[in-house]
């Protein structure tokens, strides 16, 4: 199945974001592809700044478009974080996914914060604002198992297991890296948990915008299970494309097969929620 991601140029205007977002959406299904994939944090600037006066409830204004424009191209769509999500007092960065009927599949709130102080670089502190999810997220789709994790979720490769035991051959991560750590991490952490889980993987970042208070490094990419980068995207507002092979999949899973091999007896990882 075809699988696209749209790395977006994100703008300071909500509606301006949705619009340009549904439009691009749009234009991929109309080239054929099934699933869709948003970056992180689509509809506002990143920022813990922003994160309260972008939020929404979930239903509301950007997840009803997100659903409409599933069941409008009958594609499965990964909405980024499609908002800073309000519930209960408390903010979350949070995934929603809506099916070809437009009903939400799944909605994950992303459990690792990004909380970080490289001196002389970047200081960054998502706990300022935001609460931890504490749950797994996966979504069934007629291809395969799809699990869910946000940015900074990459880097705990005990999630990225957990799916794969699960069943899941494609994970997808909404993303914004900057240019810290996106030079030196982005790619490398795809292709350690592609070629660990034997799964594809798919990182979608926001476009780059130099004027903006957090530049993302952009960069969206797509490793297949054997840790090769199988699609690429520059800097710039994109669409990009690939097809995911399963049956490429099963077979480097029969060549090396990592998953009957390991251990259990010595070591192990357990999902709590």
């Amino acid at each position: 199945f075809r699988l696209a991601l749209i790395q977006l140029h994100v703008s300071a205007v909500k509606s301006d974001n949705l619009q340009r977002a549904c439009g691009l959406v749009r234009e991929a299904s109309a080239k054929g592809a099934k699933v869709v994939a948003l970056p992180e944090c689509f509809n506002s600037p990143y920022g813990t700044q922003y994160f309260k006066e972008y939020a929404e409830k979930i239903p509301g204004e950007s997840t009803q478009k997100l659903s409409e424009v599933a069941k409008e191209c009958s594609i499965y769509l990964v909405g980024g974080r499609s908002i800073p999500e309000e519930d209960g007092g408390k903010l979350y960065n949070t995934c929603t996914v809506f099916g070809p009927d437009g009903a939400m599949l799944a909605k994950h709130r992303k459990v690792h914060l990004f909380d970080i102080n490289i001196p002389g670089k970047i200081q960054f502190k998502e706990s300022e604002t935001l609460s931890p999810g504490n749950s797994f997220s996966m979504f069934d789709t007629p291809y395969c198992k799809v699990g869910l994790g946000i940015c900074y979720d990459i880097r705990f490769a005990e999630m990225a297991q957990i799916y794969g035991q699960k069943g899941c051959q494609l994970l997808i991560y909404p993303g914004a890296f900057n240019l810290t750590t996106g030079p030196a991490h982005w790619e490398l952490l795809q292709r350690g948990r592609a070629v660990d889980n034997q799964v594809y993987v798919a990182a979608v970042s926001p476009a780059r915008d130099e004027k903006a208070s957090y530049v993302a490094w952009g960069h969206s990419t797509v490793v297949n299970p054997w840790g090769e980068v199988i699609a690429k995207a520059g800097a710039e507002e994109t669409v990009i494309y690939t097809d995911i092979d399963l049956k490429k999949l099963a077979e480097i899973r029969q060549q090396i097969p990592i998953l009957s091999q390991k251990r259990c007896d010595l070591y192990g990882r357990e999902m709590k929620k």
